[in-house]
């Protein structure tokens, strides 16, 4: 039961929502990357999709600025939830000091995972857009009024896979660093 309800001081409540901020800005920092990287590869993903789903709409020349603002905001609060609950799990159990070391390491393997699954979206584009796949992709995005399907729809995998590993990532880091709790090494 107290792994659902443990219990912590303030200090320790206060360091993990520094663990939570740190968490989100380093998520924000790779999706801005990550973004940048998928824009080179569809841009059309962005001008034709995200901006709307963004809020982005009335930007006249939305380009890799835009995509970069669109990354932070899309990744952000997953580093946030991530750190925050990384520090929950470690903080009262251990010193601050290697709360602090297994938390960014396990930042670093969700990260691994994170852009392993992202690129296993790319792969899978790559086996699943073959001519049937674009025309279903093509029906889909009928009012977007998309021209490189293919590119678009690679995008829409690895931001696909990307979310996936992020969650794949926080599930391991978060059992590694329990296990680390439980034994308490290093």
């Amino acid at each position: 039961m107290r792994f659902l309800i443990p219990r912590f001081s303030l200090v320790q409540g206060v360091w993990m929502v520094v663990f939570g901020f740190v968490g989100a800005v380093i998520a924000g920092g790779y999706g801005m990357l990550h973004d940048q990287v998928t824009f080179w590869l569809g841009p059309e993903y962005f001008t034709r999709f995200k901006v709307y789903q963004f809020g982005y709409e009335g930007v006249a020349n939305p380009g890799r600025w835009v995509a970069a603002q669109i990354g932070f905001q899309a990744s952000w609060w997953v580093g946030l939830f991530a750190g925050w609950f990384l520090g929950r799990v470690a903080i009262p159990r251990v010193d601050l000091g290697r709360a602090m070391r297994w938390c960014l390491l396990s930042v670093g393997l969700m990260l691994g995972v994170t852009l392993l699954f992202g690129v296993g979206g790319w792969v899978w584009a790559q086996w699943r857009l073959d001519e049937t796949g674009v025309a279903q992709w093509t029906e889909a995005m009928r009012g977007f009024d998309v021209v490189d399907v293919r590119a678009f729809a690679t995008v829409g995998y690895i931001h696909n896979g990307s979310y996936l590993g992020a969650l794949v990532g926080l599930i391991g880091a978060v059992i590694w660093v329990w296990r680390r709790c439980l034994g308490k090494r290093g």
